[in-house]
């Protein structure tokens, strides 16, 4: 029964997924490109081939190696289809990441499994809807309601980000206290020897999946 559950969900779930993931996120490519091409029919702007070469280069010298290192890191919390949704809407370690973990945790699900991912699947599902309906509100009143607020609230914006990591990690880290504290421990090493983040992200993510595997030798 356990080998044709599996057989079953690699038929109905795994397979469209990968057909139809693979097919839209391949169409968004061009897509890509639309405003790009509004700016050259509308505004008869044309950048280049040097100067389109510049910004290519800097971009990818900066976020290129995040294209190797994100889809493998965030995997195992997401899921196939998660991965899909994820690099196609983007707000990956912001948005995604915290609802898929929120709702594993919320059903007490465990991490990897297929249960999991499908939880996970209609979490991210759930914050892309949400992030439509609330990024139409921002674009409509945003500045307006940005106007209204004092300086003071307008800075605390700037450690946004740096709070959602932090409760990632702690929610992450409360499951296996050891391999957190090593994580972090690891983490204010390279950044003291001033590693740039290109080289401290993949030597943590890549030490800490050998260590976890190392820890857990011999455990399901």
């Amino acid at each position: 029964m356990e080998n044709y559950d599996e057989k079953q969900y690699e038929l109905e779930f795994t397979r469209p997924i990968i057909k139809y993931g693979r097919l839209i996120n391949l169409l968004a490519i061009p897509l890509c490109f639309l405003p790009s091409l509004a700016m050259w029919l509308v505004f008869d702007t044309v950048p280049t081939a040097k100067e389109i070469l510049t910004g290519w280069v800097l971009i990818a010298s900066i976020y290129g190696i995040y294209a190797i290192i994100e889809p493998i890191s965030y995997f195992p919390m997401v899921g196939l289809s998660g991965t899909y949704m994820s690099c196609l809407s983007g707000n990956i370690s912001n948005v995604r990441i915290p609802c898929s973990i929120i709702v594993q945790d919320s059903l007490g699900v465990e991490p990897g499994t297929k249960k999991a991912e499908i939880v996970s699947t209609i979490g991210i599902a759930g914050s892309i809807i949400t992030n439509i309906i609330v990024v139409t509100i921002a674009a409509i009143g945003g500045a307006a309601l940005m106007a209204m607020f004092p300086p003071v609230v307008i800075e605390a914006f700037e450690y946004v980000s740096a709070a959602i990591f932090g409760a990632m990690f702690a929610m992450a880290a409360l499951k296996d206290i050891r391999s957190g504290f090593i994580s972090i421990v690891l983490a204010f090493i390279l950044i003291k020897f001033g590693l740039p983040s290109y080289v401290i992200i993949p030597v943590i993510v890549f030490g800490m999946i050998l260590l976890a595997l190392l820890l857990n030798k011999g455990k399901k």
